[in-house]
């Protein structure tokens, strides 16, 4: 058992068993969406905790006079996806497990009730992840977990494969997505949360690969499906993306590679920084490209503070690290998931 696991959870008499987080920023019509899919669970042991980080359009009035439980808690700035989510967590959050959902992700009526059955199924696993199909294409995937590369980029596991190539059964993950992940809120807190530097962006990963360190687990449930649009309010491969996401990753490299790899993968992280600084520019999107890692390079003494407080935690053997990494380039590799055994992990 891990040393992170908490005892199996259970039924509370007067707290919900999830408490799902939604972090809302000027979502439109897609947050009333959400609360529809909500409406229609087939699992209704739950409580709603909508974050909105100052919105300019009426969006959040879509959490008023609904058929479950639903706290608005409105700010006076837009403090970022992080922060947000530890807010919700370090003051409203009532249930024994988290489940977080970004407000353009929408499960189908079975999604709760499916995560409930693995959260009996599999009671040492501290993280679970939906598989996600994208909104706009529902015959193909969004991602099924994701994947973390030796060289320190990362990426959504299946992302844009037919849907017809979902596992049957539960798989290991590196990590969960959280546009709809579901973490044992006790194990989410002893782990300090998302890191707030983050803002958004790369930090489910973060989050994911300190669980990992520490001994924890997390199981991608194929059956527990999200239709997810997909950066549809920051925009996909926008300046804002692409800035917060190179900057972050270089962060969780730094944090969370254990030192006995660094002789081996930061060569490939340093090549892989140089290889899409080219591509950026070839692109016509090197400014923000380089800002991100100017402003990393800046706060490495923070990341690297951090870093030693990861690392005296770490109960996570290296070569258990690299077997759940993926070692081929995105472009040329289709990696199935790791089918789960408890036994081996």
């Amino acid at each position: 058992m891990s040393d992170l696991q908490s005892s199996t959870s259970s039924l509370s008499r007067t707290n919900p068993f999830f408490s799902i987080v939604v972090v809302n920023y000027n979502a439109g019509a897609m947050l009333a969406h959400v609360m529809t899919a909500l409406s229609e669970q087939t699992y209704r042991h739950f409580e709603v905790i909508v974050i909105d980080n100052n919105s300019q359009d009426d969006s959040w009035r879509a959490t008023e006079n609904l058929p479950f439980p639903c706290r608005l808690v409105r700010l006076n700035d837009n403090t970022g996806f992080a922060a947000a989510n530890n807010l919700a967590v370090k003051h409203h959050v009532r249930g024994d497990w988290l489940f977080l959902l970004n407000p353009d992700a929408f499960p189908e009526p079975d999604c709760l009730e499916r995560v409930a059955r693995g959260i009996d199924d599999y009671p040492t696993v501290d993280c679970f992840g939906c598989a996600l199909i994208n909104a706009r294409h529902p015959d193909r995937l969004d991602g099924l977990g994701d994947a973390y590369h030796v060289s320190g980029l990362h990426w959504r596991q299946g992302h844009g494969a037919p849907c017809t190539t979902t596992p049957t059964d539960p798989q290991a993950i590196f990590s969960a997505c959280a546009a709809a992940a579901a973490y044992r809120t006790a194990v989410y807190r002893q782990l300090g949360g998302f890191d707030e530097s983050y803002f958004a962006y790369s930090e489910d990963v973060d989050l994911g690969f300190r669980l990992r360190l520490a001994g924890g687990q997390a199981l991608l449930l194929p059956q527990a499906r999200v239709h997810h649009v997909g950066s549809g309010i920051t925009g996909r491969s926008s300046d804002f993306s692409i800035y917060h996401g190179h900057r972050n990753l270089t962060w969780t490299f730094i944090k969370n590679v254990p030192g006995p790899l660094l002789p081996l993968l930061l060569p490939l992280h340093l090549v892989m920084i140089v290889c899409l600084a080219i591509v950026f520019a070839a692109t016509g999107r090197f400014e923000p490209y380089i800002r991100a890692k100017t402003d990393a390079a800046s706060r490495i003494g923070h990341a690297w503070r951090q870093r030693k407080v990861i690392q005296n935690a770490r109960v996570c053997s290296c070569m258990d690290l690299l077997r759940l990494m993926s070692w081929l380039p995105r472009s040329i590799q289709v990696r199935a998931p790791v089918r789960y055994e408890s036994t081996t992990l």
